[in-house]
C-alpha cells in the first residue's frame, strides 16, 4: 500500500527533449513580442528619411534628429542667417541647423509626460486604496447583497468607454473638470477600482480570518488588526493590483482624447500628433513612444517579483 501510494504521488520530470521544445518556444515568443518594441526605438535613432525608406533600412547612420523633434520646436530660415548666428550651443541646435532651420522653443512634450505620470500614479493610488477597503468589508462582513454588488462593480468594466464618452463630457463640462488632472484622476479611479475590488478580494480570502482574531483577542482593535494583520500579508496582491491599474491609466487613450485638449493633456493623444515639416515625424513619433515606454518598464521590473507570486498566488493549493 506504501508503494502505491509513494508512486501516486511521484512527480514525472519532463524529458530532456520536451524542455528543450518548451525553451524553444518561449525562446521564439520572446523574439516575436520584442520585435515590434526592437523596431521602435531602432525608428527613434534613424533619420527621417530612413525611417520612411522602402524597403526599410536595418542598418543606417544613428541619428538624434528625432529625439531634438520631440523635445523642441523648429522654424526654416534662410542659409544667410543660419551662417550668421553663432556656433550651436548644443546637439539640437546643430541638427536644426543642419536642415537649415534653428530651434526656436521647447516642445510640448515634457508638460504631457508629467500630465501622464500625476494622473497615471494618483488614479492608482486613489484606486488601489479604496479597493483594498472594499475588498476587506466584501471578504469579511456580511454585506446585503454581496454578490449582487460584485457584479454591479464589475458590470462596469463590460461597457466600451466610448459608451459613456458623451455623458461623461457632458457632466464634466458642467462641473468644470474638463481638462484638468482631478477630472481625469477621478475618472481613471472610477474605471479601475472595479479591477482592484475584485483582485484584492481574492487576495484578501486568501489570508486566514483566525489571524485578525487573534490580534484582537491581543486588544488589538479591527482597524489595527486590518492595518497590522491584513496589509503586511496582502502585500503581494497590491502590487500586483497596482501594476495592473497603473498600465491602464497610463496607457489609456479614449476618455484623454475626449476630455483634454491643453493643460491635462496626457502623452497618449499627443504623441501620434507630432507633425515634422514634410508630414508625420516618425523618427520624434518613435522617440516620444520610446521614453514613454520606460516608467512602466522601470516600475514593473523592480517590482516583478510581487507581480509573478501575485498572479500565481493561490493557484496551488496544499
Amino acid at each position: 500500500m506504501s508503494k502505491r501510494i509513494s508512486a501516486a504521488h511521484s512527480v514525472v520530470e519532463p524529458s530532456a527533449s520536451a524542455r528543450w521544445v518548451a525553451g524553444f518556444l518561449v525562446a521564439l515568443y520572446a523574439l516575436v513580442t520584442i520585435i515590434p518594441l526592437a523596431w521602435i526605438i531602432l525608428t527613434s535613432i534613424k533619420s527621417p528619411s530612413d525611417a520612411i525608406s522602402y524597403p526599410p533600412k536595418v542598418v543606417f547612420s544613428p541619428s538624434a534628429e528625432g529625439f531634438c523633434n520631440l523635445f523642441t520646436t523648429r522654424s526654416r530660415q534662410s542659409p544667410e542667417y543660419i551662417a550668421a548666428l553663432p556656433a550651436a550651443a548644443d546637439k539640437c541646435e546643430e541638427v536644426a541647423r543642419a536642415n537649415n532651420m534653428v530651434v526656436a522653443g521647447q516642445s510640448n512634450f515634457v508638460p504631457r509626460f508629467i500630465n501622464s505620470l500625476i494622473i497615471a500614479f494618483g488614479s492608482t493610488i486613489l484606486s488601489v486604496s479604496f479597493g483594498v477597503m472594499a475588498a476587506y468589508a466584501f471578504s469579511r462582513f456580511k454585506v446585503p447583497l454581496k454578490d449582487d454588488l460584485l457584479f454591479f462593480i464589475l458590470s462596469t468594466r463590460m461597457m466600451p468607454p466610448i459608451a459613456v464618452a458623451i455623458p461623461i463630457y457632458l457632466m464634466y463640462r458642467e462641473l468644470g473638470l474638463s481638462d484638468t488632472r482631478m477630472g481625469m484622476i477621478l475618472l481613471y479611479c472610477a474605471v479601475n477600482i472595479s479591477l482592484a475590488v475584485w483582485l484584492l478580494k481574492g487576495f484578501i480570502d486568501e489570508i486566514p480570518r483566525e489571524y485578525e482574531e487573534a490580534a484582537m483577542v491581543d486588544g488589538y482593535t479591527r482597524l489595527q488588526a486590518f492595518r497590522k494583520v491584513v496589509l503586511p500579508q496582502a502585500t503581494t496582491g497590491i502590487v500586483a493590483t497596482a501594476i495592473f491599474c497603473l498600465i491602464f491609466s497610463w496607457n489609456e487613450y479614449a476618455f484623454a482624447v475626449l476630455l483634454t485638449s491643453g493643460e491635462a493633456q496626457t502623452a497618449p493623444p499627443f504623441i501620434p500628433i507630432i507633425i515634422g515639416e514634410g508630414g508625420q515625424d516618425w523618427p520624434a513619433v518613435a522617440a516620444g513612444t520610446t521614453l514613454f515606454l520606460l516608467p512602466i518598464l522601470v516600475f514593473t521590473v523592480l517590482l516583478r517579483k510581487h507581480l509573478l507570486r501575485g498572479i500565481t498566488f493561490g493557484a496551488v493549493r496544499k
